[in-house]
Parts: C-alpha cells; sequence; structure tokens
C-alpha cells in the first residue's frame, strides 16, 4: 500500500500504517516537512518573563533557543554559536544582557549580534582576522510568531502568515477576552513512551471519551460532535445542565487542535476556562506534554481550585497517555501494518489530521513520494 492511496476516499478509512509511528525514516521525514513547513507550538509567553529569560527547546530534533530582549520581544534563534556550531544553552536561565558561548566566550547580544570574539585573531584580545566581519556571524534567525500566551515557529520559514495559516482556530475562539484570561497553573509529565501523533489523535476524539475517562469525566458520548475545519480540528461537548462543582469533568467544552501540534480546550459555556497543551515530538516513540491552566478575571481560581484541577488533569492526561503508550505498543505488531479502521462518524477528524500529515511528507521529495510504501 501507499501512502498516496489513504488520501483517496473510503467510506471506512484505514489509519495510517504502524511505520508512521515506528519507522526512523518517516519520523526524519516529519522533521524536514510537518515540523518544518508549519507553524509549531513551542512554548508559553508567561515563561520567559524578564529580559535576557532564554528557553532552549529541541524541534524536530533542532536546537532552538527562545529569547526575550531587552525590547521585551521573544525572538528565536538557532541554539548553535556562529563560530564552531557548540550548543549555547542547555537549561533555562536568564543572561543578562550576553548569551556568552562555553566553549570559547564568543558572546551575542539578545538580538543575536555578536559582540565579543575574543582573541580570535591573535594574541590580543580585541584582534580579528582581515576581513572578519562580525556581522556575517550573529545567531541565526527563527521565524517566530507569539499569540497570546503562546509561542510558534516556523523552522523552513516557508508557511502562509500565521493568522491566515490559523483563521479557522482564531474564528472558533473570537468569543474570548484573551486579556483577561491568565495562567493559573501548570502540569509537567514525565517523558511518554508513544509517537506525538498519537497524543493529538487521542485528544481531539471524542469516542473514547466514556469508557477511558469514565472516572474523570460526565460528558455523555451523544452530546459530542466533532469539529473539522481546515488545519483546526477536534471536539465538543453542550451539556444542558452544567455542574462546575462536581468531582469529575461535567460542562460544555470545545477539544481544539491547529496542525501540527497545537491544542487547546475551552471549558464552560462562556468558556471562562481554558487548557493549552505542548506537545513536543522527541522521536518516532516518545514525546512530552505539559499542560497550562487558565482562568479569567471575574472567575478567577482560589488556591484549592487550582490545585483541583491540577489533580484531576493530571489524572485526565495518565489515562490518554496509558492508551497512547498501548497503540504505540500496538504498533510492533503486523495486524497494525494497515492501521486499523476509522470510524466515519467519530474519527472523521481524526483522517483529516492524518492526511494532513501525508499531504506534508509527500512533499518531501515529490520525485519518490509514489516510492514511499508500506
Amino acid at each position: 500500500m501507499k501512502l498516496s492511496s489513504l488520501l483517496e476516499e473510503k467510506k471506512l478509512a484505514n489509519g495510517l500504517p504502524s511505520l508512521a509511528y515506528t519507522d526512523e525514516e518517516f519520523w526524519q521525514m516529519e522533521c524536514d516537512t510537518v515540523l518544518a513547513n508549519n507553524w509549531t507550538f513551542v512554548g508559553f509567553v508567561h515563561e520567559l518573563k524578564k529580559y535576557g529569560d532564554v528557553l532552549p527547546i529541541l524541534v524536530a530534533e533542532k536546537p532552538i533557543l527562545l529569547v526575550k530582549n531587552t525590547n521585551g520581544n521573544i525572538v528565536a534563534f538557532h541554539n548553535v554559536c556562529k563560530h564552531r556550531c557548540l550548543k549555547l544553552v542547555d537549561q533555562p536561565k536568564n543572561v543578562g544582557k550576553l548569551i556568552s558561548c562555553p566553549y570559547h566566550a564568543w558572546a551575542f547580544d539578545l538580538d543575536g549580534k555578536l559582540r565579543a570574539s575574543p582573541f580570535f585573531g591573535g594574541t590580543d584580545k580585541d584582534q580579528q582576522p582581515p576581513d572578519f566581519n562580525a556581522d556575517d556571524h550573529c545567531l541565526e534567525s527563527v521565524r517566530i510568531k507569539v499569540w497570546h500566551d503562546w509561542i510558534f515557529i516556523n523552522l523552513n520559514d516557508n508557511a502562509p502568515p500565521f493568522e491566515e495559516y490559523a483563521a479557522p482556530l482564531i474564528k472558533r475562539l473570537k468569543n474570548i477576552n484573551f486579556e483577561k484570561i491568565y495562567p493559573a497553573g501548570t502540569i509537567e509529565f514525565d517523558k511518554i513512551s508513544t509517537n506525538w501523533k498519537f497524543l493529538i489523535e487521542n485528544y481531539i476524539e471524542p469516542y473514547h471519551v466514556p469508557f477511558v475517562h469514565s472516572k474523570t469525566t460526565k460528558q455523555p458520548l451523544q452530546d459530542h460532535y466533532t469539529i473539522v475545519d481546515g488545519r483546526c480540528l477536534g471536539s465538543g461537548v453542550n451539556l444542558n445542565e452544567e455542574n462546575t462543582a462536581e468531582d469529575k469533568l461535567s460542562v460544555s467544552s470545545k477539544y481544539l487542535s491547529l496542525f501540527p501540534n497545537f491544542i487547546i480546550g475551552t471549558y464552560c459555556l462562556d468558556q471562562r476556562y481554558l487548557g493549552v497543551h505542548l506537545n513536543q515530538a522527541l522521536g518516532p516513540n516518545c514525546s512530552y506534554q505539559k499542560r497550562v491552566i487558565y482562568a479569567s478575571e471575574g472567575h478567577e481560581l482560589t488556591k484549592d481550585e487550582v490545585e483541583f484541577h491540577k489533580k484531576l488533569w493530571t489524572q485526565v492526561h495518565k489515562e490518554d497517555h496509558a492508551i497512547c503508550e498501548w497503540l504505540q505498543q500496538g504498533r510492533a505488531s503486523p495486524v497494525a501494518k494497515k492501521g486499523g479502521v476509522l470510524s466515519p462518524h467519530w474519527e472523521n477528524h481524526v483522517r483529516e489530521f492524518q492526511k494532513l500529515v501525508i499531504e506534508s511528507v509527500m512533499e518531501y521529495s515529490k520525485i519518490q513520494k509514489e516510492k514511499i510504501q508500506v
């Protein structure tokens, strides 16, 4: 079966073949296409509080550095010194006004300009080789977009403008006053032994909710619906009666995604609470996830309420992570070669997500696309 055949319309569609979740070559193609050609979600604005704060991240196996500069703007660079290509920063910290290389003390300001290259030209500290121009050796910038509290980058600098790219999602969130939204709590998880796509697919489909989350949610499957809107895929549930005091999730909700890896949930009919997931792809069999809980002015959460939400969502995520790890383990079986079968009613948006993956990967080499076979 050729990957291109998965784009064909069928009454009962197969899912992605097992190699899409386990194969190193497929993962490398995703790094060069899916995660590089699109607007990939990489971090939270509120985690870079002061100028000089830096956050090293890994995107498509490439070291990237997020920096808050002296103007208060967040910028992104390849996290590599222009001298010997050493990774500059290995942990979040505040660097003051200069990013200094630990190898030979080359130093860059917060806008990436080279400000020091000591002894590069000889025994005098300020001596430089003939024709050496510091402007030719600045940090390599990465295209970045800050949207509310969320940071996106486009590694290959070829995606449409963010507002155009994310238009379906932006439209669906138009009734939220983001100026009144604030981060109330964060949940960080250990590395998850699953492919990043399973985290997205599992999140957007409601089919599993009454079976996997029976102890943590009270949202009948019959009240759910799916959302297919370009790069915005997800699901929703409308409840006639909401109970924010319930020890289970028992409110109207929308579970939205922006391809490839941005996830946002809105809760209650007035969307007073949000949850945003950072889903970081670390390899074909490994992912990282973090969740930030947001509240809104007028509906502030007390310290005890924040702890309640963190406890509830930790349990929900652990239920999902176990399922996603079992999905990954199942891909070792020859039974998974053809990808199983998708519900045309409950998993139509999963199919659309997978089609976006395939369409992106097919760009890897238009000449060889018909040679990529399962």
